[in-house]
């Protein structure tokens, strides 16, 4: 939550933070994890400081680093986890305006116009599924 507090929610509108916080929640995440999803967490003595989700085995559903941890792989090393179990030709993300050169350096390309959904702004993008 402090990696979206401090990145994504400054350029979004109050219905959009709120959106967020909603999908985030425990209940929500319960929710996802009895369906078709994977989740990923990175720990680093015993605290978490990423997390990352892939729905339905081909999109990319959230991946967050804690502030103080970002430039140091765990996105990375998150995302190969992901892709390690993705299983569709290709993969999507609906990435945060902010996030865009990252999911560009993780290999994902602009796939579509930039959407809105609940005041969550966000880039459709995809990458090939190379494995």
């Amino acid at each position: 939550m402090a990696s979206f507090m401090e990145a994504v929610a400054p350029s979004l509108s109050p219905l959009g933070i709120e959106t967020f916080t909603g999908i985030v929640s425990m209940n929500d995440f319960a929710d996802r994890m009895s369906d078709d999803n994977d989740m990923f967490v990175f720990e680093s003595a015993g605290r978490v400081v990423g997390v990352a989700e892939l729905m339905g085995g081909q999109h990319v559903a959230t991946l967050f680093v804690a502030p103080g941890w970002q430039g140091q792989g765990v996105g990375r090393a998150l995302m190969t986890a992901l892709l390690e179990c993705a299983r569709g030709e290709v993969v999507t993300v609906r990435a945060s305006l902010s996030s865009v050169p990252a999911y560009q350096r993780y290999g994902f390309r602009v796939s579509g116009e930039v959407g809105e959904y609940l005041g969550l702004v966000y880039q459709p993008m995809e990458m090939n599924n190379l494995r």
